[in-house]
């Protein structure tokens, strides 16, 4: 996982912007909290999304959220990861 695939890339970039349409308020009453599905690639390509919703540090505080996005179980490190921070204080997204 380290933007060596510009089609995973892409994929993971767009499905964080999707999970990041929660605010903080909402996300604190599920974290943590995750899910996969499978999916197609904007190149075509079966593949696996992975989101997850963690405390970035304490319980109550900033939300990290991950995407990972890759071609498969046995594939995982070779596909591709995007993060954010969701701030407690402010409901900021960084």
């Amino acid at each position: 996982m380290n933007g060596a695939d510009p089609d995973l890339l892409a994929m993971a970039e767009d499905e964080l912007a999707r999970a990041l349409s929660l605010d903080w308020r909402a996300l604190s009453k599920v974290t943590p909290w995750g899910d996969s599905f499978d999916g197609i690639s904007p190149g075509g390509r079966q593949v696996t999304v992975e989101r997850a919703y963690i405390w970035q540090a304490e319980p109550g505080g900033d939300i990290l959220c991950e995407v990972a996005v890759f071609g498969g179980e046995s594939r995982f490190d070779k596909g591709e990861k995007a993060t954010a921070v969701i701030a407690k204080h402010g409901g900021g997204k960084t």
